[in-house]
């Protein structure tokens, strides 16, 4: 099999110039990023193309060059990517699951922490100057999260991590899965409607699908304690973000911490920039030093396995 590779938008994950993805193969071409018209034209007589996040719908998988036969998503989520027509095309496409994994997880356990504490509020009050918090009494909320009930919707390899964190640090842990698991080692399996109506937290931890899109909407956000918190280090679209930015301004939840958003990066105008019960974040979890390289040395598995004629990770 060759192994004539191109990377078409290395910045995404080589944004400190400390991922070095030209190791991949001896014919490895890297692009910074790539715009959809250059596209077709860069990807001509190589066998494997590597993208990240890249939506790569039907109607492009159609023009690909018959050279390509195998497309690599270097990360976890595949929702970009249209299998069916990849599979029709005869490409196989590979992923990187449980690269990221204590890197989410302890995104996700550090907003559930500073949600708290008030942090982000104590921060913003600091900013303007106001320093009540030092010489008056504690003028912001601050709770343990020992005894608290911790709704985990999604227990695979990043949720079950969330989950053991969370005991360690004494807390209730109830989830949500799709089939419905028996309880094990501590945790107590409910339907969606009862996590949400139980817990203090709810944390986020599924991969995109149809029938997880918008799965916290405002129904579901109306069935939350008014003094819950929602954590969401998965995909932006698990969340009706025009629902969660009423039910914040409603105070119908008391607050949220996003690591990933609707639209990335949100718009400049978007509310929950400037919202006090809001902790914002770039979509950092898989962005440690650590966890980038983590993936490439994942990537390169995948490239080497296939090439053996042995593909790992294939997912369509």
């Amino acid at each position: 099999m060759n192994d004539k590779v191109v990377v078409l938008n290395a910045e995404k994950t080589n944004f400190d110039g400390n991922v070095d993805f030209s190791s991949l193969t001896p014919h490895t071409t890297v692009y910074d990023d790539t715009q959809p018209e250059e596209f077709l034209q860069r990807i001509q007589g190589y066998d494997i193309v590597v993208t990240k996040e890249i939506p790569v719908g039907a109607e492009l998988i159609a023009q690909f060059p018959d050279s390509v036969k195998l497309l690599c998503e270097a990360g976890t989520g595949y929702n970009n990517i249209d299998l069916a027509a990849a599979k029709k095309k005869g490409i196989t496409v590979c992923n990187i699951p449980a690269y990221s994994t204590q890197r989410v997880a302890h995104t996700a356990i550090a907003l559930l922490l500073n949600l708290s504490s008030s942090l982000q509020i104590q921060q913003a009050m600091l900013t303007r100057g106001n320093h009540d918090n030092f010489t008056k009494c504690l003028q912001v909320s601050h709770t343990e999260v020992n005894g608290k009930t911790l709704g985990v919707i999604g227990a695979g390899n990043i949720g079950k991590e969330v989950i053991k964190i969370a005991q360690a640090l004494g807390m209730e842990v109830i989830s949500y899965t799709v089939p419905a698991q028996e309880d094990a080692d501590g945790v107590h399996f409910v339907s969606l409607e009862e996590l949400l109506r139980r817990s203090d937290y709810v944390t986020l931890h599924c991969p995109l699908l149809p029938s997880t899109h918008h799965i916290i909407n405002k129904e579901a956000l109306a069935l939350m304690k008014p003094s819950a918190y929602l954590i969401n280090t998965s995909r932006g679209p698990l969340v009706d973000e025009a629902a969660l930015i009423e039910a914040l301004q409603n105070k119908v939840i008391a607050g949220a911490a996003l690591d990933v958003q609707e639209t990335e990066p949100p718009a400049e105008d978007n509310p929950l920039y400037t919202m006090e019960n809001v902790i914002l974040t770039p979509h950092m979890g898989w962005k440690g030093l650590e966890t980038r390289q983590r993936l490439l040395s994942l990537l390169k598995k995948n490239i080497d396995a296939y090439l053996a004629g042995n593909p790992i990770n294939v997912v369509g």
